[in-house]
């Protein structure tokens, strides 16, 4: 796996990871990988996180079902930042947001303060259990 070896991972050997929509170009989320998320992203086909806040391997869908086919993976120009071109599946398919959005960038800056633009799509209390 000589390819992990040419990113440039953080001091905690996490690099910054988005989630682009293949068929629109939306950006869905943000979110962190180690060495073996990443690998285990490009093993499956699918996305496979790194939850800094539970310290762990966190598999796109594992309670919510919003899985997120994974396309391709690209590197930038820093080798510091990873993009994954994903079609989202599962039950409603339209939801990546744990807010049941379809996007995690909803809210918008206008006049001094954020709004959320995007609807929710789905109680978040129904997609977790």
């Amino acid at each position: 796996m000589d390819w992990l070896n040419d990113i440039r991972w953080d001091a905690q050997g996490l690099v910054p990871v988005i989630a682009q929509e293949r068929a629109t170009g939306d950006v869905l989320m943000f979110a962190w990988m180690n060495r073996e998320a990443l690998a285990k992203t490009a093993e499956l086909g699918r996305a496979v996180y790194f939850s800094r806040s539970r310290g762990k391997l966190w598999f796109k869908g594992e309670e919510s079902g919003h899985v997120q086919q994974v396309h391709e993976i690209r590197l930038d120009c820093d080798n510091d930042v990873v993009l994954l071109k994903v079609t989202q599946l599962g039950h409603d398919p339209s939801i990546a947001c744990h807010t049941g959005r379809h996007s995690c960038f909803f809210q918008r800056y206008r006049d001094g303060k954020w709004e959320a633009v995007e609807p929710v799509l789905k109680d978040p209390e129904s997609i977790y259990k």
